[in-house]
C-alpha cells in the first residue's frame, strides 16, 4: 500500500489529501512540493523595481561586494522588498476597512435598508474616541454618518495623525513621535512607500524600515482597528458562542453554501436571507431538506464570532472543501482566494461565485455586490446554490462525522466584562494573574496556515507547549481556524492540557486557554486589549515591556508582514516561522529588525524556521519582560502544589466556576 506523506496535521484534511492523490487531483500541497521557492527571492536578494534588472545579488560575500546595476546593495534591496510587502498588506486590510466605512456611511445616510446599527453602544464609544461633540444626544443614523465621515478622513488626510493612534498608551505614542512613526493617513503612507521603493529614491535600509513600521501602524491603528469597530457596530460586538469546525459541518441532505474571503457585509446579508420561507421552500422543491451555511477562512471567522455559523477551516482547506463533493456553491469576496478552486470545482459540481469588482477569477460565475443592494445579491447567490444541489455527482471524499466543538467570540469588551461583570468590568484580574505568576505571559498565535509545512501542525505544537507552561494564547484568522478544527477551543482544553496556574485562572473565569478573537483584521483587538492592560496599571505603562509575544508560525501573506511590523512598532516581539527570512540575505537588515527595533520600541521581528527555537525564543522574551517589570519569577507548577481544604459549599462553587459562564445557558 502506498504511504502518503503527512501534509496536514488535521486528520480529516489529510484523509481528503490522500484521497485526492489517489484520484489524480492536484491541490496546493502538491503544487508546493513541485514549485520550490526561488532561493534568491526567498531571502530578499532579488530586485525587480526597474527594467535594468531583475538583479540577483548573490555570492559568498554579496552583502559587501555585490550591487545591482544601479549600485543598490543587498541591504537596500532587502529593506525595499520588505517595505513593499508591508505596503501591500496595509493596502489589503485598509481597503477592506474603506469598504466597511462606506457601508457605515450608507447606513447613516439612509441609502441602504439592508443593514442597520446592531450595537449602538459600540458606535457611541467610537464617537467618544473620535471626539465627536455630544454623541449621546444624536439619533443613531446621524451619529453613524458622523463617525463614518470622521473615519474616512484617515484615508486621505494631508497632515496630522490618524484618529485611533490616540488609543495607544501615551508612552507608546511618545516612542512613535520620537522616531517619526505616527502615521498621517493610510493612503499617504502606502503611496509614499511605493514612491520610496521606486528606482533611485530611498536607499538607506534603516530609513526604509522605519517607513515600513510607519506604514504598518496605518494598518494596525487605523485600517484594521476601524474595520473591527465598524463591523461590531453594524453587526454586533462578539460574545462567546458555541459552534463547530472542520468538514463535518457539511450536510448530505441540505444545500451547502460556503462564504469565503474576508469582508463580512455580503456574508451577513446571506445569513439574513437563507432563512426566508420562500428560499427554504425553493430548496425543498429541489429535494433538499434545507439550506446549510458554512464559512471558510476569515469570512468564516466574522460570522462564526457573531452568529455561531460553523467553519470548515482556514486557507489550505479551501480546495479540500470542494473535494468533499458536498459544497454546492462558494461565494468569494477578497483576499486569500486560490484561483485553483475554480478549475478544481469543474471536476465536481461546485459553483464558485465571485462578488467583488476588485477580485475577478477566470472561470468563476460573478454576482456583483454592493452595500446598497446587498440582499438582492445574497438571494441570487443562495438560488445558485439551490439550483446546483440536484447536480451533485456523488464524487468526493466525505468526512461526515469529523467536526470539533468550539467556543469563539472573545471581543475586547467581553474579555473585560467577564473579569468583573457589567459594573466592574476591567483587566485587573488578568493583570493580577500575570503579576502573581499564575499566567506566565501572553502569546498571540495568529496568521495563515501554509502548505509548505504540515499545515496547522506548527500551530498545534506551539499551542500545547505554551499552555502547558501557563501561557495564555490569543488567536485570530486562520490560526483560530487551525485551533478550531483541532478541537482546542473549548474550556476542557484548560482542564486537560494547561499548566496549573493557567488552569486555575481559566476555571475561575470560565474560559478556554486559547481565546478566539476573530478574523485577521481583528488583531487590532489585541492592540486595544494590551492598551487597556497598560491603562489598568500594575504591569507596564506602555505596550512595550509586557510579557507578551506575537507568533505567525506558518505565515504566507504580505498582510502577515504588515501585522508583524505594527506589533513590533507597538512594542511586541514577533516571530515568524515556517520558512526562510525574506530579508535573510542581509545581516544589516536582520540586525536592525531584531536588536535595533527592540532597543527603540521594545519590539522586534524574527524569522525562525525551527518550532523548538520559536518556543524557546518566545519564552525567553516573556521571562525577560517579567524581570524587566520586576514581577515574581515564574516557577513551573508552583500553583499546582498549593492545597486548600474546602467544605462542600466551597466545592460546589468551584465546580460551578469550572463550567464556563459564557451566557450559553
Amino acid at each position: 500500500m502506498k504511504q502518503h506523506k503527512i501534509k496536514s496535521a488535521t486528520e480529516a484534511a489529510q484523509k481528503i489529501i490522500d484521497w485526492g492523490e489517489s484520484e489524480g487531483l492536484t491541490t496546493c500541497f502538491e503544487r508546493a512540493e513541485r514549485m520550490k521557492p526561488c532561493p534568491i527571492g526567498e531571502t530578499g536578494a532579488c530586485c525587480k523595481v526597474c527594467h535594468m534588472g531583475p538583479c540577483r545579488l548573490v555570492g559568498p560575500n554579496a552583502e559587501e561586494e555585490v550591487t545591482g546595476v544601479c549600485g543598490a546593495t543587498v541591504s537596500t534591496v532587502a529593506a525595499r522588498n520588505l517595505l513593499r510587502m508591508v505596503a501591500a498588506g496595509t493596502a489589503a486590510h485598509s481597503d477592506h476597512a474603506r469598504s466597511m466605512a462606506i457601508t457605515l456611511l450608507a447606513v447613516g445616510e439612509g441609502k441602504t435598508s439592508d443593514f442597520e446599527i446592531k450595537d449602538p453602544a459600540k458606535l457611541m464609544r467610537m464617537a467618544e474616541i473620535l471626539e465627536i461633540p455630544a454623541p449621546e444626544g444624536k439619533e443613531v443614523k446621524a451619529l453613524a454618518r458622523e463617525v463614518a465621515l470622521k473615519l474616512l478622513e484617515d484615508f486621505s488626510r494631508r497632515e496630522g495623525v490618524v484618529n485611533y493612534a490616540k488609543r495607544a498608551p501615551k508612552k507608546t505614542q511618545e516612542r512613535w513621535k520620537k522616531w517619526g512613526l505616527l502615521p498621517r493617513s493610510i493612503d499617504r503612507e502606502v503611496v509614499e512607500a511605493m514612491h520610496r521603493t521606486n528606482m533611485g529614491v530611498d536607499h538607506d535600509p534603516d530609513h526604509l524600515l522605519l517607513h515600513a513600521l510607519k506604514t504598518s501602524l496605518a494598518d494596525g491603528w487605523a485600517g484594521s482597528m476601524m474595520s473591527t469597530d465598524i463591523t461590531d457596530a453594524l453587526f454586533g460586538t462578539p460574545r462567546p458562542v458555541q459552534a463547530a469546525a472542520s468538514f463535518g459541518i457539511f450536510k448530505e441532505d441540505e444545500v451547502n453554501l460556503v462564504v469565503h474571503g474576508h469582508e463580512p457585509t455580503l456574508a451577513e446579508a446571506i445569513l439574513d436571507v437563507v432563512s426566508e420561507p420562500e428560499l427554504i421552500e425553493y430548496a425543498k422543491s429541489k429535494g433538499a431538506k434545507g439550506i446549510n451555511l458554512g464559512g471558510m477562512c476569515c469570512t468564516a471567522n466574522e460570522v462564526l464570532m457573531r452568529h455561531g455559523i460553523p467553519t470548515s477551516g482556514g486557507f489550505t482547506n479551501q480546495e479540500l472543501g470542494v473535494m468533499t463533493g458536498l459544497i454546492d456553491a462558494i461565494s468569494v469576496d477578497v483576499q486569500c482566494i486560490m484561483p485553483a478552486i475554480v478549475e478544481l470545482s469543474k471536476k465536481f459540481h461546485t459553483k464558485v461565485i465571485s462578488t467583488s469588482e476588485k477580485a475577478m477569477t477566470q472561470g468563476a460565475m460573478h454576482v456583483a455586490f454592493d452595500e446598497h443592494h446587498a440582499k438582492e445579491a445574497a438571494r441570487k447567490i443562495v438560488r445558485v446554490a439551490i439550483d446546483n444541489y440536484p447536480m451533485r455527482t456523488g464524487k468526493g471524499k466525505y468526512v461526515e462525522t469529523d467536526k470539533a466543538p468550539l467556543i469563539a467570540g472573545f471581543s475586547h469588551e467581553y474579555i473585560e466584562y467577564m473579569q468583573g461583570g457589567r459594573w466592574r468590568a476591567s483587566f485587573r484580574p488578568l493583570n493580577d494573574a500575570i503579576m502573581a505568576g499564575r499566567v506566565r505571559g501572553v502569546v498571540a498565535l495568529v496568521g495563515c496556515d501554509n502548505p509548505r509545512v504540515p499545515s496547522t501542525g506548527l500551530f498545534r505544537y506551539l499551542a500545547m507547549e505554551f499552555i502547558k507552561q501557563d501561557v495564555l494564547i490569543l488567536t485570530t484568522g486562520c490560526g483560530a481556524n487551525a485551533f478550531g478544527t483541532a478541537g482546542f477551543l473549548t474550556p476542557e482544553t484548560a482542564l486537560d492540557e494547561a499548566g496549573p496556574g493557567l488552569r486555575e485562572v481559566c476555571e475561575a473565569i470560565g474560559i478556554p486557554p486559547i481565546l478566539h478573537l476573530g478574523a485577521c483584521v481583528d488583531n487590532s483587538r489585541i492592540l486595544t486589549i494590551a492598551s487597556a492592560m497598560a491603562a489598568e496599571g500594575g504591569l507596564s505603562d506602555e505596550i512595550g515591556g509586557m510579557p507578551a509575544v506575537g507568533i505567525a508560525p506558518e505565515w504566507m501573506s504580505e498582510k502577515a508582514i504588515a501585522i508583524g511590523c505594527y506589533f513590533a512598532a507597538s512594542g511586541v516581539p514577533v516571530i515568524f516561522g515556517g520558512g526562510s527570512s525574506p530579508v535573510g540575505a542581509s545581516k544589516e537588515v536582520t540586525d536592525l529588525m531584531t536588536r535595533g527595533w527592540y532597543e527603540r520600541f521594545m519590539g522586534g521581528l524574527h524569522f525562525e524556521p525551527d518550532p523548538e527555537n520559536i518556543l524557546n525564543l518566545a519564552l525567553d522574551y516573556i521571562d525577560k519582560a517579567r524581570t524587566y517589570l520586576k514581577l515574581k519569577k515564574y516557577e513551573p507548577g508552583r500553583f499546582g502544589t498549593e492545597r486548600v481544604l474546602m467544605d462542600m459549599a466551597a466545592r460546589r462553587e468551584l465546580e460551578k466556576a469550572a463550567k464556563p459562564h459564557l451566557g450559553l445557558g
